[in-house]
């Protein structure tokens, strides 16, 4: 080692140091964080053990409602304990008086992934809960045939077990604020309190339109759209990988669409990949026409950045990961490979599906550059192309044992894309490459984790 006394290369060498020992120090930190608000969480909850706020979301809104609930009880000097759905026990619910149940339901009526375990783990038994008092708040969307499903069965199942509804169950579709409105209602009634914290979303902010570029020109499918998004206040808001944005749309403000953003802030734009959408009459979709052909480039338009919290990085930020998906699934999967390479994450694995690789290979040059300079392992599928791997799901049991060996050695498993076909495939590959057990663990741990539409 040569050593010097020159004060730059000095105050340059303590200069790395200190960065180093930041980006080594904020994961722990960000645990530490964690493990000290949920000791918080419970040394409260046992001041007042009868009241359990539960959730199982699956893009957040379940989850931050029952912040704002819990929020409320506090208020009115109710403690509560505030927990996913599948971390409850059978213990939890036969010593609760009192359980607050918010919950999305995931595709056509099943349950979202944060209550997958307490579905296959209690809602399959006989569990006598006379004591219990409880709500639920069910939210989903009724374009599905199973309209607040998972939520529906378990308020029946509540009932089977003897547990006595404080109020009828309460239905959300599309985030409805008049429902929304009734169950801070009826948490009123119940607190005795009628000074509740604003539950009201943050307000849309004007965004310009910068840029929006087709990037599958050819392509026998619906046109898809990069765009890239700047806040006309200059200000940029603060989000991580896997966040999402709602836009509202003139022509239906009432339901904000949700769109993966596929950028992190250090890009100083927000990206987002939008398909066209084409109904059967040949008209498009309200939002996707909107933004990809009424929107002139330098218009603005109203948006919010939403916290997704079950497609973060977060605990699994310093993992090996696997990324899967399909279609304008990229988006939410780019935004985590951008995360990763600002903090020099290399253990990266991409598995991604569309129908030809001459024309639908989104963002090819970015991730083509990544793979080359040993920072990505990616395969493809290619529905259009022929061959063996048709889909997406398909690359998973030629790989099983490479799959294995990442899993073993701590990585985590995002998936984005569409619900219909592709999650679905992808789910029942990997139970029989790793086991329904341990495919479960996994969720459990929030190593398995997925954004799905």
């Amino acid at each position: 080692m040569i050593w010097t006394n020159d004060p730059t290369r000095l105050m340059l060498v303590a200069g790395i140091s200190v960065a180093y020992a930041l980006v080594c120090l904020a994961p722990y930190l960000r645990t530490r964080r964690k493990r000290l608000a949920a000791a918080r969480a419970r040394a409260e909850a046992a001041v007042s053990p009868g009241w359990i706020v539960s959730y199982a979301s699956q893009t957040g809104n379940a989850e931050e409602l029952a912040r704002q609930t819990a929020a409320m009880l506090k208020l009115a000097g109710i403690p509560a304990r505030l927990a996913e759905l599948s971390e409850l026990t059978a213990d939890d619910l036969l010593g609760a008086e009192r359980l607050l149940c918010l919950v999305s339901t995931y595709g056509e009526g099943d349950a979202p992934d944060g209550a997958a375990a307490f579905a296959g783990r209690l809602m399959t038994t006989a569990l006598p809960l006379p004591r219990l008092h409880y709500a639920v708040l069910a939210l989903g969307d009724s374009a599905y045939a199973q309209f607040c499903g998972f939520g529906r069965a378990l308020d029946q199942w509540l009932q089977a077990q003897g547990a006595r509804s404080l109020f009828p169950r309460i239905e959300v579709d599309r985030s409805a604020d008049a429902a929304i409105a009734a169950w801070r209602q009826q948490l009123s009634h119940l607190a005795g309190t009628s000074d509740a914290p604003d539950w009201s979303a943050p307000a849309f902010d004007a965004w310009r339109l910068c840029e929006r570029v087709q990037l599958n020109p050819g392509s026998a499918g619906a046109p898809v759209y990069h765009l890239a998004l700047a806040p006309v206040s200059g200000v940029l808001p603060d989000w991580q990988s896997g966040d999402l944005v709602q836009i509202a749309a003139p022509a239906d403000p009432d339901h904000p669409r949700d769109y993966s953003i596929a950028s992190v802030p250090a890009d100083g734009r927000v990206h987002l990949l939008v398909r066209l959408h084409r109904h059967a009459d040949g008209s498009h979709g309200v939002a996707s026409g909107w933004l990809t052909q009424q929107l002139a480039p330098g218009g603005t338009l109203p948006l919010r950045c939403r916290p997704h919290r079950r497609f973060r990085l977060e605990e699994n930020a310093d993992r090996p990961l696997i990324l899967i998906g399909n279609g304008s699934g990229i988006a939410g999967l780019r935004g985590h490979l951008r995360a990763r390479a600002l903090a020099g994450q290399d253990r990266n694995w991409l598995l991604f599906g569309e129908r030809n690789r001459a024309h639908d290979f989104h963002y090819r040059a970015e991730l083509e550059a990544l793979r080359q300079a040993g920072r990505l392992t990616l395969d493809l599928a290619w529905s259009r192309d022929g061959g063996a791997a048709r889909y997406v799901q398909d690359l998973l049991p030629a790989r099983a044992a490479q799959l294995r060996a990442w899993v073993a050695d701590g990585a985590a498993i995002y998936v984005c894309g569409s619900l219909q076909g592709m999650a679905a495939g992808v789910d029942h590959a990997l139970a029989d490459i790793l086991g329904r057990d341990q495919l479960d663990n996994l969720i459990a741990a929030k190593r398995y984790q997925r954004d799905v539409y």
